[in-house]
């Protein structure tokens, strides 16, 4: 999203008009996902922190994401895509929300690209909340805490427990920062920084990021052998 604004502040327009061109962006990246043959892609489309962004922005991209969903699911669903949505749900109108749940309903048994949107959603309140829940799970079962498979079993809350960790994290717009996206998924996560601005980023520019993400000597902190 910064990427959207400083978009339309190069050319001297509001930074609604970014993130109108960004919508734009996502229809491409969606699409140049199943070309490529991607099976998991996530965007991150709504941060727990943008809501602190003027009255006028946040209602803006509010009303994009409802022309996205009202203009791109049937697409979605004809293009064999399986979309499905991450982030706490109870601060969207209800009318959003049944548009979120209608486009995970009608695409839920397609099975090319899985998409994954990131809406109102933070890594940190993504880990206080599997924390949480896995307390209380343990509690209810009498179980005591303790370290066994305690990493899985802690991936079962969270909200990608259904996904697997990304590969690769491709951060526009010339940032450098995580900005907290998937705190606990990325750990092993190849990072690709290109200063293409999101409403740009073009097929080529994911392209260069698979291929320079395909050339990376991925260890997992152990040693390769030969």
């Amino acid at each position: 999203m910064d990427g959207n604004g400083r978009w339309a502040k190069q050319r001297s327009l509001p930074r609604t008009a970014g993130h109108r061109k960004g919508i734009e962006a996502c229809k491409r990246t969606v699409r140049a996902a199943g070309e490529i043959g991607i099976e998991y892609l996530t965007l991150f489309g709504f941060s727990t922190e943008n809501w602190s962004r003027p009255a006028d922005e946040v209602n803006e991209l509010m009303r994009l994401l409802r022309m996205y969903l009202r203009s791109e699911t049937a697409e979605l669903h004809r293009n064999n895509v399986r979309m499905t949505m991450i982030g706490e749900r109870a601060a969207f109108s209800k009318d959003l929300l049944e548009l979120i749940e209608n486009a995970e309903k009608l695409t839920a048994e397609n099975d090319g690209l899985n998409l994954t949107i990131a809406l109102n959603y933070g890594g940190r309140d993504e880990i206080i909340r599997a924390a949480s829940d896995m307390a209380l799970a343990m509690k209810a079962q009498g179980i005591e805490p303790n370290f066994d498979n305690a990493q899985e079993h802690f991936a079962s809350h969270l909200m990608t427990k259904d996904l697997p960790d990304p590969d690769i994290l491709i951060r526009t717009s010339g940032e450098q920062r995580i900005s907290n996206f998937l705190l606990w998924q990325c750990a092993y996560t190849e990072f690709v920084y290109t200063d293409t601005l999101w409403p740009d980023f073009q097929k080529s520019d994911m392209q260069a990021a698979i291929d320079e993400f395909q050339h990376r000597d991925r260890r997992f902190g152990a040693i390769k052998t030969v």
